[in-house]
């Protein structure tokens, strides 16, 4: 399972086709005629979110692979297998998604023995904000566009949720009262932790860096230590 949910990370990222045997893409001029049946992400930026902020994000892609796949048909049952196999509990979309958020890059970075081709980049501990990249296609413009349309996507989005539950408080009581303040608490520590991120990452994206592969994967990871997931 664990195989196969990193095979299909390649294929949201483009490492991978399922109309390409082997490698569909590390590197050199892109090839969109080897990606017909399922479309990797246009921009490189694949989010990994604690909850249904984007449509696109990691567990959705990885719903949408499934079903194309294997079939809407047994759509339900394929992804309840995946979790069984991860030994979570839950809904298995929450135990992918949870997967995601706290097992999957450490599992990458054992893989790939800290020179990893997927760059996982982490606000920090409360999981205010996390999104994958792959190396081989990285762009010069690409912090910039993760800044604006992703980062600042996600601060809209813990401000409207905050919106909501100052409002659902003044009527609540009782242990939905209880809910709602814990809530609250989670939503503005992680709101706090991004606007500290969206900073260095806004420094990094003003200085448009180029990255030197020949020059080894920790060399570049350490261009942009300050916003990506620290090497084990």
């Amino acid at each position: 399972a664990v195989s196969l949910l990193s095979y299909a990370v390649g294929c949201m990222l483009g490492r991978y086709s399922l109309d390409w045997e082997g490698l569909a893409y590390a590197g050199g001029p892109w090839r969109p005629e080897r990606y017909r049946t399922f479309l990797p992400e246009p921009d490189n930026i694949l989010p990994i979110c604690d909850d249904d902020y984007f449509d696109g994000d990691i567990t959705g892609r990885l719903v949408r692979w499934t079903e194309t796949v294997y079939g809407g048909d047994t759509l339900e049952e394929n992804l309840a297998f995946l979790a069984g196999a991860l030994g979570g509990k839950g809904a298995p979309r929450e135990v992918l998604r949870r997967y995601f958020l706290t097992d999957f890059y450490a599992g990458h970075l054992k893989t790939y023995r800290n020179r990893p081709i997927y760059w996982l980049f982490d606000s920090g501990r409360k999981n205010g904000f996390k999104a994958l990249i792959y190396v081989h296609r990285y762009r010069s413009d690409l912090l910039a566009r993760l800044r604006t349309g992703y980062v600042h996507e996600q601060q809209e989005r813990y401000r409207t949720q905050l919106a909501h539950i100052a409002a659902d408080l003044q009527s609540a009581s009782g242990p939905e009262r209880a809910r709602l303040m814990k809530r609250q608490k989670k939503l503005q520590d992680q709101a706090l932790e991004l606007r500290s991120y969206e900073e260095k990452i806004h420094h990094l994206a003003d200085q448009n860096l180029e990255i030197r592969l020949d020059d080894g994967i920790p060399a570049n990871y350490a261009l942009f230590a300050d916003v990506l997931a620290k090497l084990k």
